[in-house]
């Protein structure tokens, strides 16, 4: 392995895929930012679903969130990532199974496992800062909009969801940039994020400095745009003499 740093190597041809080193990191980068994004998705609405179960009177819609925010938080997310990739597949009906494995590429049977994954890991822990945000708001807005007329399923569509959401900006945002640096662990079972494109560019060029190096400021580049967006939003959201606005 070279101890001599060469950040032309970047520029070199690689072995193979008719691209360059450069253009090996520059697809690891988009394939993170890709499965993120989607996983996100999956976390913000599965979260915010379980976070409000665990907010509602009745009983056994709250433990149905607790079981799943305790079955999901306490198992190592690199378990259940291989659960994902390699168990659920069995579990499904054989067609959808035999499709899955067989028929699928592989690159997008890497991806849908990793997105579900992390979605769902995320889930778990977005949902817990669902329902202290709702926990957090006053009793008597609930109380209000019940004595104004409205369901149940409204007062937390209109009223707590987007009270509740303004207060969890800023640890929603730590989810976020947490669901970033959890994709890496998708190279595992062979995702070609950042990470395992480091880790091939290692393999075939030994230059282990400039590689990790590369993918640490692409890891940083990510999660300072989503800090600041983050930013953005909370400052656009906030509400003067609201919990959490200054």
């Amino acid at each position: 392995m070279s101890t001599n740093w060469n950040w032309g190597i970047f520029f070199e041809a690689a072995p193979f895929g008719n691209t360059t080193y450069l253009g090996w990191l520059w697809s690891g980068f988009q394939v993170t930012i890709a499965v993120s994004f989607c996983a996100w998705i999956i976390a913000f609405v599965v979260g915010s679903l379980f976070g409000i179960l665990r907010t509602l009177p009745n009983r056994f819609l709250a433990g149905i969130g607790t079981c799943y925010v305790e079955l999901f938080r306490n198992i190592p997310l690199i378990v259940q990532l291989f659960i994902w990739y390699l168990v659920v597949p069995e579990l499904l009906p054989a067609s959808i199974g035999s499709w899955f494995k067989a028929e699928l590429d592989p690159t997008i049977q890497f991806f849908v496992s990793s997105m579900l994954c992390l979605g769902l890991f995320t889930a778990a822990r977005l949902c817990e800062q669902v329902r202290s945000g709702i926990q957090s708001l006053s009793k008597g807005q609930l109380n209000a909009t019940l004595a104004m007329g409205l369901t149940l399923g409204k007062a937390y569509r209109y009223v707590l969801l987007p009270n509740a959401y303004r207060i969890i900006v800023p640890p929603m945002t730590s989810e976020m940039l947490n669901l970033v640096k959890n994709s890496s662990v998708a190279s595992t079972i062979g995702l070609v994020e950042m990470a395992a494109q480091a880790s091939k560019l290692l393999d075939y060029s030994a230059h282990a400095y400039e590689s990790f190096t590369a993918i640490t400021l692409g890891y940083l580049l990510i999660n300072a745009v989503i800090m600041l967006v983050m930013h953005f939003v909370e400052r656009k959201v906030r509400l003067p003499g609201n919990l959490g606005s200054k």
